[in-house]
């Protein structure tokens, strides 16, 4: 029998709005990519930056994955093909990680055409691998989750999700999950969050994180505009 009573169930949708950030950054990574011009080392700079972030971001996420969620899934739910198959895509993910890392010294370096490009593809290629998984995952494996682990146990994952976030990032890792937030998901998250948290958000944490994404997507906005 689950561990899990039919009354108390994990609340497995926050994972539905992580994968939302890594959606949308994987989006707009390839863009921000092309939208550097050829030489300019500085805005490559920035863009390498928010990049490596979302990388070690994405590492983190499947490693705790690894860590808490597969193994018990394995000891407890019937579907171990399931599982196996999601190991296998996070195993892809990695792959496609080392292909953009191995890209990016010599881009951010001299910010030149044609490793631009490269880069860009190798990004486009990490995303239709990271987004077959996440719609599996969402899809198939959190109904699982509901049924075979307990809340205790679904609130480590998301204890061990903050470890790796500096303190003076909080608030710009808050603001991407509110980004596309419903205004029910928000209130959720918030809540979560120590009233000194709620406090800092309400007072400069917002304006801290509409300032970081204008500095990075401004390229994008006035391609746009144009």
């Amino acid at each position: 029998m689950s561990p899990s009573s039919v009354s108390e169930r994990p609340h497995t949708h926050e994972m539905v709005v992580v994968h939302r950030v890594f959606r949308r950054e994987s989006a707009l990574l390839p863009r921000l990519v092309r939208a550097v011009p050829s030489g300019a080392t500085d805005r490559a700079a920035v863009v390498a930056d928010h990049l490596a972030e979302y990388m070690t971001g994405l590492h983190h996420h499947h490693t705790v994955e690894d860590e808490t969620i597969w193994p018990l899934l394995h000891e407890r739910a019937a579907d171990r093909a399931l599982v196996t198959r999601m190991e296998e895509q996070h195993a892809r993910i990695d792959a496609s990680l080392t292909a953009i890392t191995g890209r990016l010294p010599e881009w951010r370096g001299a910010a030149g055409h044609e490793v631009a490009q490269e880069l860009a593809a190798a990004l486009e290629e990490h995303r239709a691998a990271l987004l077959e998984h996440l719609d599996d995952e969402e899809r198939l494996v959190l109904p699982l989750v509901a049924e075979h682990l307990t809340v205790a146990e679904w609130e480590t994952v998301g204890r061990r999700g903050l470890e790796t976030v500096p303190r003076n990032k909080l608030m710009l890792a808050l603001g991407s999950l509110l980004e596309d937030a419903t205004p029910q998901e928000r209130e959720f998250f918030l809540s979560r969050a120590p009233l000194v948290g709620r406090l800092i958000w309400k007072a400069f944490g917002r304006r801290q994180y509409a300032a970081a994404c204008r500095a990075l997507r401004s390229p994008l906005d006035a391609g746009a505009a144009r």
